[in-house]
């Protein structure tokens, strides 16, 4: 069947996380992703590990679990851009690609003329992303970027874990590097912008993509209440700053999430739990009541939710439409007969392990369904196959690179 991004090719120059989830999204969406890695070491996830997906004959293995997280349907090849012979070969690719995303530090691909002024010369339609820390300009342009920095200097640490004054208070970051990848998805947005954009103008152009950006950009409801309240949000744990009972609470044997997003739904709340009187209870008749006497509302509702099991509430609380859910762990998530049913878990052919598993993409097309037809690559597998059938190099020459290192 035919993908969206089918006519797509990207050369993707990145390695960590968010560059790479913007490439395996544009694969996802069809593209022919061409990976450029190092020779012998590829990219720096390849050794993130343990786990490792291994055979018996890998003594330095290089598919971490980290790794194949980010990288499905990409071809794999090794390039050395330091030799000439090497940035030689990415301008060939150039001419015959659509998008370029790398994430070198500002200025560090100019001296090897791989660079937008450089590559935009030889391909005036390339789109080309760039991904920093930091941004192109300003005055930390310079600095190396990490996820875990940005989230703290981004602020999403500072309405990240329980106040100051509980037990485990303080900072804290999110569980899986959540600034790399909504950066990698902004990256495939603006990727796709660009290529619409083209199709009127019939030019490339230079996307400057930094993480910190990103960061601020995402504290979507949080950077506005403050904007608007004049007020700097704290941390609340797992309760929500505009919404009141929504956190998590304590059960007779183990914990719940409640979500109530409205008043009706408040009322529907109290009539499982037998109290209705708090209806019409000025302090907890309306949100905006209980955001304002939260402290007083969350420790009268946590005495009666501590007072039955978690399975009573699941049960009784769904069959009324109040939205309630368990905390699962990630095991328990793909057990789970939701996702279960819509296939968030399958597997791709890999060369050397057989099977690997996979998490699916979550978008589902109803005509252009998404491609799994290319597993994460083997560092290099398809180098040889990539310089023959896209630059035309005959094996003489293929040989002559890979004896002089350039590959």
């Amino acid at each position: 069947m035919s993908t969206p991004l089918s006519h797509i090719r990207v050369l993707e120059l990145s390695r960590i996380l968010a560059g790479p989830w913007a490439g395996q999204m544009l694969a996802d969406l069809g593209a022919e992703v061409i990976k450029v890695e190092k020779p012998i070491a590829g990219d720096d996830t390849r050794h993130w590990g343990p786990p490792y997906l291994t055979s018996q004959q890998d003594a330095n293995p290089t598919n971490s679990a980290y790794f194949l997280s980010a990288n499905r349907g990409k071809q794999s090849i090794t390039v050395d851009i330091r030799q000439k012979e090497g940035q030689a070969i990415i301008h060939q690719l150039v001419k015959s690609c659509d998008v370029l995303i790398e994430n070198f530090k500002v200025g560090g691909l100019q001296k090897y003329q791989l660079d937008f002024a450089s590559l935009s010369a030889i391909n005036p339609k390339l789109i080309y992303c760039s991904i920093t820390g930091f941004g192109q300009n300003g005055p930390y342009a310079q600095r190396a970027g990490y996820d875990f920095l940005l989230q703290g200097m981004g602020g999403l640490m500072s309405v990240t874990g329980e106040p100051d004054h509980l037990p485990g208070g303080g900072p804290q970051k999110v569980g899986v590097a959540l600034t790399d990848i909504l950066t990698g998805m902004y990256a495939t947005t603006a990727i796709q912008g660009a290529i619409i954009e083209r199709e009127k103008s019939g030019l490339g152009q230079h996307i400057d993509l930094a993480l910190l950006d990103v960061q601020v950009a995402c504290l979507a409801n949080q950077s506005m209440n403050y904007l608007v309240g004049q007020e700097t949000p704290k941390r609340l744990g797992n309760a929500h700053p505009n919404i009141v009972p929504y956190q998590s609470f304590e059960s007779a044997d183990g914990h719940i999430i409640l979500t109530i997003g409205n008043d009706s739904q408040f009322a529907d709340f109290c009539q499982v739990a037998n109290c209705s009187e708090l209806i019409h209870n000025p302090l907890y008749a309306t949100n905006q009541a209980r955001v304002r006497n939260r402290e007083v509302v969350v420790a009268h509702l946590a005495n009666i939710i501590k007072a039955k099991t978690s399975d009573f509430w699941l049960q009784a609380l769904e069959q009324k439409g109040v939205p309630c859910g368990p905390i699962n762990d990630i095991a328990q998530v793909f057990d789970n007969p939701q996702i279960q049913h819509r296939k968030m878990q399958n597997t791709l052919t890999h060369p050397k392990n057989g099977q690997v598993p996979m998490v699916a993409n979550p978008i589902n097309y109803s005509r252009t369904p998404i491609a799994y037809n290319q597993a994460p690559p083997n560092l290099g597998e398809h180098t040889d196959n990539v310089l023959a059938e896209v630059l035309g190099y005959d094996s003489n020459l293929i040989t002559q690179l890979r004896q002089s290192k350039t590959i």
